[in-house]
């Protein structure tokens, strides 16, 4: 009888296409049952409150339970642990599975992997965390994340059975659906024999460096990311855009005889962004491995994998210049980002470049915009020489100076109106910037 509600306790005859019925047991409710009964392409029999048998016709049958899990945790601990993984899940997909973090809890700590099927991580935390009942569960990003933040919970359990998951503190409890663990897709772990090992520090500046002169909206795919490098003790990223070029040298041990190929190691620019948020101070080092269209990223804690940019990256050697006539003076990053930002103060989308005039100990910075005024700042400089003036659009180098320590002294090399300027620190990085054609 399908159009019945039954209160009692039923039983359930699940028909396939081919082979014997099964019967099963479950709640009324199919919702609060240990098994998915409620789909419309499932063939089900039910038998409820003495009523005959009835059938509901289609060919596939998916059934699963929620196996009992209970973990105790920090709440704080948790929900940084939690937004880390969450940042990867997608906020909408056509695979709803993809919505969730699966948290798997074993031993003394628990396993949070996410996936958005580019890109995943895997995230080990063991401090503060009681392991009561070994188990697997999907948690909701956008109903568990917000839960550990709000909460004033110092701890929190997350206990799974039949009706689902209960997420509870001294003060407050929640109850949330439960979805199979099963169909979660899997997420990489790192089995590699051979990779690169660098010191933790290293490469999260070599990222930080570099990442901002993407371009990600670029019809050039090969843009969109950061390229990686690696021959036995030698590590460089490298990003661009097209208008600007940034490149780090830092140096890394091959293990197994690890290297990458050619230009076509480009880990997307997404990527990157996890892979600094995963690099903790704590850790002296981080192993990289380029595995066929994969990077794989492992710490002590966590392991990223990502799915490499399709296209081959630019010939960026060709883009630094060596030159031998070129002027270079050595600027301190703090007092020039300040003159910068100043001279910055009008100008617009449209009209983005600043003059640098360098001559008679000064370098002079000017930019001038109809409806919002001109201005002029001035800086002294190691520099005597003949006056060169190139124009260069003040968000690039804003960017560079972001990235550096204000104390920091760069050598900024320059030649002519119409050359690029180059940037470079005593630690490997240089960044080019292109001019821009004077319009005054």
């Amino acid at each position: 009888m399908l159009g019945r509600t039954a209160q009692a306790h039923i039983r359930f005859w699940v028909v396939f296409e081919s082979g014997p019925s099964v019967e099963l047991s479950g709640d009324a409710n199919p919702k609060r049952s240990r098994y998915n009964l409620d789909r419309p392409e499932q063939r089900v029999c039910r038998e409820a409150c003495g009523a005959r048998p009835a059938v509901v016709g289609v060919p596939a049958l998916s059934l699963f339970s929620i196996a009992p899990m209970k973990i105790t945790c920090q709440r704080d601990i948790l929900a940084n642990a939690f937004v880390l993984a969450a940042s990867i899940a997608p906020s909408r997909s056509p695979k709803e599975i993809l919505q969730n973090v699966k948290v798997t809890a074993a031993g003394d700590k628990i396993t949070l992997m996410a996936t958005d099927q580019e890109v995943g991580i895997r995230l080990d935390v063991s401090e503060g965390i009681e392991v009561e009942t070994e188990g697997t569960a999907l948690l909701p990003v956008a109903r568990t994340g917000p839960i550990l933040r709000e909460s004033n919970d110092e701890t929190i359990t997350i206990e799974t059975d039949e009706a689902g998951i209960k997420i509870s503190g001294s003060r407050s409890k929640f109850r949330l659906p439960g979805n199979n663990p099963d169909e979660f897709p899997s997420v990489h772990e790192f089995d590699e024999s051979k990779y690169h090992q660098i010191s933790t520090r290293t490469f999260r500046e070599m990222l930080r460096r570099t990442v901002f002169a993407t371009d990600s909206e670029s019809s050039r795919y090969a843009l969109g990311g950061v390229l990686l490098e690696m021959e036995e003790n030698s590590v460089i990223a490298v990003g661009t855009d097209g208008r600007r070029l940034a490149r780090m040298e830092g140096t890394g041990e091959s293990v197994g005889g690890h290297a990458t190929s050619g230009m076509t190691t480009i880990v997307p620019t997404r990527a990157i962004g996890l892979i600094e948020r995963a690099l903790s101070e704590k850790d002296d080092f981080v192993e990289v491995a380029s595995r066929g269209n994969d990077l794989l990223i492992r710490t002590p804690r966590a392991v990223i994998s990502s799915r490499l940019v399709e296209g081959r990256y630019p010939n960026w050697r060709q883009v630094l210049p060596q030159r031998e006539n070129a002027i270079q003076i050595d600027v301190v990053v703090g007092p020039l980002f300040a003159a910068l930002r100043q001279a910055a103060i009008v100008t617009d989308l449209d009209s983005r470049g600043v003059d640098f005039t360098f001559a008679d100990g000064t370098l002079k910075l000017e930019a001038k915009t109809a409806d919002l005024g001109e201005s002029q700042i001035e800086l002294p400089i190691a520099y005597d020489g003949e006056s060169i003036t190139l124009t260069m659009d003040h968000r690039y180098l804003a960017d560079f100076c972001k990235v550096m320590d204000n104390e920091s002294t760069v050598v900024m090399e320059i030649e002519s109106a119409k050359s690029p300027a180059l940037l470079q620190t005593d630690d490997g990085y240089a960044y080019v910037i292109m001019p821009m054609a004077r319009d005054r």
